[in-house]
């Protein structure tokens, strides 16, 4: 994606080695910083405190860490050592324990003479199969705002998303974006209603940043408008992204994910969900009562950051003094609610024979619709 006519990706190697350069996404959408990751620990602190964040960026940020730490010291002490310091940043988003397992598998066999290289080759290829796993993701879902924009013939489509699954949670393209990217770029007229996704506002920093940056015609709204919206018929379909998603379908995301998915039910508006392979959690199958939510620094609810008329950062105290705050980050919406997942594999059934029909190789021995 570009910024200022400059292609970037969300990471990338630093030209002098043995060190990632990330966009440090805590000063968005007031300026555009680069940040340096050059230890475990630097690491690891950009993914608890999202200066990376998105399911999919978290994962190849991590395996870069592991990459990393094997640069540090490339004994087995280390290497666990380290495992254990990433795994511990974000429990919710499955793709943090899948590319540290992919590293920590293929690096295991090895001696510690050739890790190093080899956690480094490994890191960059996650990165570039994200990259080609949400173009795919993109081409499947673009079908979907295609077929809008055809019953409805010169007029604008209208969708909308929560949180931000663009480009800046990925690698690149995004998840629940890269399908309105790709029927923008197709001459399809799109307006993407943003939530913008208390506490942390990434949809109105980031989501709404990176539509603008893209050209894609949007507009900002409070959260608790989608409902609003769906009722007087405003909105054409509804794509977010997820965290986890478990066998039979249930996805876990960004929290107001749920409200808008039953919003999108009593209304008749179809709610997708895009996601990569990596995404998907075989190992659960209820995710209301399996998948671990995070609960955040109550700090996040109840101050909030923003730009002076002076141009200068600020961060206010908007609540009460001395009420308490709890920060749940996510929150769960059951299969039955999601009318298709967007996948790089193409559209399916929010169900595990849904999965199942795209995914039969990695299904086997996965916990079915009947089992516990």
């Amino acid at each position: 994606m570009r910024i200022d006519g400059k292609a970037y990706r969300t990471i990338w190697e630093a030209q002098d080695g043995g060190a990632v350069e990330v966009i440090d996404q805590t000063l968005l959408p007031h300026r555009f910083a680069v940040r340096r990751l050059d230890s475990t620990a630097a690491v690891a602190d950009a993914i608890s405190s999202m200066v990376v964040r998105g399911a999919p960026l978290i994962g190849a940020t991590a395996a870069y860490g592991l990459a990393i730490a094997m640069t540090e010291d490339a004994s087995d002490r280390h290497l666990a050592t380290a495992y254990d310091t990433l795994y511990r940043t974000r429990p919710t988003a499955v793709n943090l324990r899948w590319a540290l397992d992919r590293l920590r598998s293929g690096l295991g066999g090895l001696a510690p003479s050739q890790r190093p290289a080899a956690a480094w080759a490994m890191a960059a290829e996650i990165c570039e199969d994200d990259v080609e796993t949400c173009r795919r993701i993109g081409e499947a879902g673009a079908g979907l705002i295609e077929a809008v924009a055809a019953r409805k013939p010169g007029e604008t489509v209208q969708v909308l998303t929560h949180c931000n699954a663009g480009w800046l949670a990925t690698v690149d393209w995004g998840t629940a974006l890269a399908p309105i990217y790709m029927a923008h770029d197709r001459g399809v007229k799109v307006h993407v209603w943003v939530d913008e996704t208390r506490p942390r506002n990434q949809g109105a920093s980031l989501t709404a940043f990176e539509l603008g940056a893209h050209g894609v015609a949007h507009t900002v709204i409070a959260d608790n408008v989608g409902g609003h919206l769906m009722q007087h018929g405003k909105v054409d379909l509804c794509i977010v992204g997820t965290d986890r998603t478990t066998s039979r379908g249930d996805v876990c995301n960004k929290i107001g994910t749920y409200l808008k998915a039953l919003a999108a039910h009593a209304n008749a508006v179809p709610f997708y969900v895009a996601l990569p392979h990596s995404t998907i959690d075989w190992t659960l199958r209820d995710g209301v009562r399996e998948i671990p939510i995070e609960e955040r620094d109550a700090t996040e609810l109840t101050h909030m950051t923003g730009r002076l008329p002076d141009g200068s950062l600020a961060t206010v105290e908007i609540v009460a003094p001395g009420s308490p705050a709890a920060n749940f980050a996510f929150d769960v919406t059951p299969a039955h609610l999601v009318t298709a997942l967007i996948t790089d594999r193409g559209v399916c059934a929010a169900s595990f024979e849904g999965l199942a029909s795209l995914f039969p190789d990695e299904a086997r021995g996965a916990h079915g619709p009947g089992e516990s």
